[in-house]
């Protein structure tokens, strides 16, 4: 009944094998050469070369696997639907949509479904829920494949997540090969650009649509190339124009990021404060502040969270990391 899969795994899985291809070819890497904007990708061939097999095999597998019907178990005793068996009709190849995706049926037939995440984002989109955008319980005539789990960081999401990786390294390369801050700037904000409008592109001729779920080649250029561009804009910002201050917050989440992700991300920190409560056990600290501080303010559920986010749990970490970087404290693997 253990879910196998997780973040930290996906990114061990990413780190290894570029890594792997890192050290086994810098021989042929002239560390002291200085290189111009395309030579670098013939430097790193091999880099470029593993993502291209990475890409052919996530898209083979992606748009040629079949999928045929399928049906599962409801497994959880606190559910009313408990030991009730659900249908799923497929038998397609090439399709992308929740209940009939090739991710999902390799997972479910390597790892097995009972070892699947079983809150997918999936419920809470419209045909699930009335609630949606957000979590809410299910509709009465959902469909089946509602009820199922899904594995986020499954195992071909993750080979395509390879494909991030090999890309963040190769920001790393820029500035070791490039000397002086306009030219690394222009490297990251051509690759920026060009990954954003590729991607944007891919999604809205509806070719590869994105898709988080699925990390489709849309998915990986978009978010690459966003996080290129605010990249290269923090680097303005601290490197070229020393505003390091403002952003000392974000630098010392960084340093302390393992703590930041255990205690925030995974709710081990809220789920402590969230057992003291009053009356009732939704009377706690978070939920006072989120309905009163926020909410109570600005009258609207997207952006009172997207505030509380930033201040109460992005600004409280970066505070509470930066007391701990003052007495030189740190949680590292």
């Amino acid at each position: 009944m253990i879910r196998l899969c997780g973040v930290l795994q996906r990114i061990a899985l990413s780190y290894l094998l570029v890594s792997l291809v890192e050290i086994f070819t810098k021989d042929v890497q002239d560390k002291d050469q200085s290189v111009g904007r395309f030579s670098i990708f013939r430097l790193y061939c091999w880099h470029w070369l593993m993502a291209a097999c990475v890409l052919v095999v996530y898209l083979a597998l992606l748009y040629g696997t079949y999928v045929p019907d399928w049906q599962f178990t409801i497994i959880n005793k606190d559910s009313a639907d408990y030991g009730k068996v659900f249908n799923v009709t497929c038998g397609v190849r090439a399709k992308l949509n929740p209940p009939c995706n090739a991710v999902g049926y390799i997972d479910r037939k390597v790892l097995g479904i009972n070892h699947m995440y079983h809150h997918p984002a999936w419920r809470r989109s419209k045909a699930c829920t009335q609630d949606s955008p957000f979590e809410g319980p299910l509709r009465k005539d959902a469909p089946s494949w509602c009820h199922a789990p899904f594995e986020p960081e499954g195992l071909l999401s993750s080979v395509s997540s390879i494909l991030s990786t090999i890309i963040g390294v190769h920001f790393g390369h820029v500035i070791i090969h490039t000397k002086g801050h306009l030219a690394r700037l222009k490297q990251w904000v051509t690759m920026g650009f060009a990954l954003l409008i590729f991607g944007l592109t891919l999604h809205f001729t509806n070719a590869i649509p994105l898709n988080k779920q699925l990390y489709t080649l849309s998915y990986v250029c978009v978010t690459s190339g966003a996080a290129a561009l605010v990249f290269s804009a923090i680097y303005a910002l601290v490197d070229i124009w020393n505003l390091k201050y403002p952003f000392l917050p974000l630098a010392w989440i960084g340093m302390n990021a393992m703590l930041v992700y255990v205690m925030a991300a995974e709710g081990i920190f809220a789920g402590f404060i969230n057992g003291w409560y009053y009356g009732d056990p939704h009377n706690t600290l978070p939920y006072w502040i989120k309905k009163h501080a926020f909410l109570g303010v600005w009258r609207s559920r997207k952006v009172s969270t997207i505030l509380y986010v930033i201040f109460v749990e992005i600004l409280f970490w970066g505070l509470v990391t930066g007391i701990l970087h003052r007495f030189g404290i740190y949680w590292k693997l």
